[in-house]
């Protein structure tokens, strides 16, 4: 389409934009300060890497790596990104495996020690998550709220997740419920920080 061919109220929408103006940072050393609502999960900013083991109620036990990463910009909420490859015994890596990504928030709760904490994950197939649960110091207790699911994915009706950090490392453990099976572990891994 030309120029002359945009209609002059659409005009604007032709201009060159500059990349995104504002900084996302998984640091809290540079970039915007963290959110006050935000101070709970202030330990999870950050980069992480590390190993875990995975099975299920017939499926084969599996190995894996993965990277997180908790990212903010200043407003109230955390940025989070999670991919994981499946690895052989001696670390190798083999293929790509999940996938996930969303958002993290405290929000208002009756117990402030405990303050409550809301998670939505997007999964690439087709599993669309809210937790929800309690930080208590360096302990995050979530469990699903709601699963959405599309018409062509895996039957998840439920899940948990435990995060903790030990001795400078982020561990969690995490059970589900699927294809008719009850809430049964599922993920266990610990990893540890490598930017923030």
């Amino acid at each position: 389409m030309s120029e002359r061919e945009v209609p002059t109220e659409f005009a604007s929408t032709f201009e060159k934009v500059e990349p995104y103006p504002f900084e996302e940072t998984d640091d809290l050393r540079r970039g915007p300060n963290l959110h006050d609502d935000l101070l709970p999960l202030l330990p999870l900013v950050g980069s992480w890497r590390g190993r875990g083991q995975g099975g299920y109620p017939g499926a084969e036990d599996f190995l894996y790596a993965q990277e997180l990463r908790f990212t903010h910009d200043g407003r109230p909420f955390l940025r989070y990104e999670a991919r994981s490859w499946i690895i052989d015994a001696d670390g190798k890596p083999v293929r790509p495996a999940a996938r996930e990504s969303g958002w993290w928030r405290v929000v208002p709760g009756d117990d402030p020690k405990r303050p409550d904490v809301e998670v939505l994950l997007a999964h690439p197939t087709g599993v669309l998550d809210l937790y929800y649960g309690h930080v208590d110091g360096t302990r995050i207790e979530i469990a699903t709220d709601a699963v959405v699911r599309s018409p062509q994915a895996k039957e998840v009706t439920a899940g948990k997740r435990l995060y903790g950090l030990v001795e400078g490392a982020l561990m969690y453990a995490q059970e589900m419920a699927a294809e008719g099976h009850p809430m049964s572990p599922h993920l266990s891994a610990s990893l540890n920080r490598v930017a923030g």
